[in-house]
């Protein structure tokens, strides 16, 4: 059986759009489709059992020759394992949707508004001036049960440590009632 001639950068470039769709393979289910608009994408096609699918590897030229074969190269590992890469990139979206709701920040700030209505403003001014200045530099983008209590303790030793121990013994308060929020609680259940 003759091996598929392998694309270049230079072919991927040079390729004009036609009246009709027309594909370029590389090889491997790799292919470029070409739509008479000139849009270009590169196309994976596999097979899960005895159906045949396919799955987008991205945009040429933003995505590369290179690139698209090393996206390739990994659906095809995904395929020979008995995994569907469209079905396993829609778990992998979904889980960092699920992830992005549970960063600290995002708790923090829910948290706040959960209790806005309850606190006077004084109080509430006063407790997100503390978490925006102290709290969301260090911790606002990673999620909250990756922070361990090491980390928390540095952050807030360095507000004390700037002389400013009364900010630091509140922010403390404050961070502790976010970890133990109840507004957290209602998300993770």
């Amino acid at each position: 059986m003759a091996r598929e001639k392998l694309l270049s950068e230079a072919l991927c470039r040079s390729a004009k759009p036609t009246e009709k769709l027309f594909y370029l393979n590389d090889g491997g289910g790799l292919r470029l489709r070409i739509r008479p608009n000139g849009s270009r994408h590169w196309i994976f096609r596999y097979r899960i059992g005895s159906v045949e699918r396919s799955s987008s590897m991205g945009a040429y030229p933003q995505v590369s020759l290179k690139d698209a074969r090393n996206r390739a190269a990994a659906a095809r590992a995904q395929v020979r394992d008995g995994h569907d890469p469209v079905v396993a990139r829609r778990v992998l979206k979904a889980q960092n949707v699920n992830m992005s709701q549970h960063l600290f920040g995002a708790i923090a700030s829910e948290w706040l508004q959960h209790n806005k209505e309850t606190w006077s403003s004084h109080h509430y001014e006063r407790n997100s001036g503390l978490v925006r200045r102290y709290l969301l530099p260090d911790l606002g983008n990673l999620p909250l049960g990756a922070i361990e209590e090491p980390f928390l303790f540095n952050v807030l030793k360095r507000v004390y440590d700037s002389g400013i121990q009364e900010s630091a013994r509140r922010t403390r308060a404050v961070a502790a009632q976010i970890f133990g929020s109840t507004v957290h609680n209602n998300i993770s259940t």
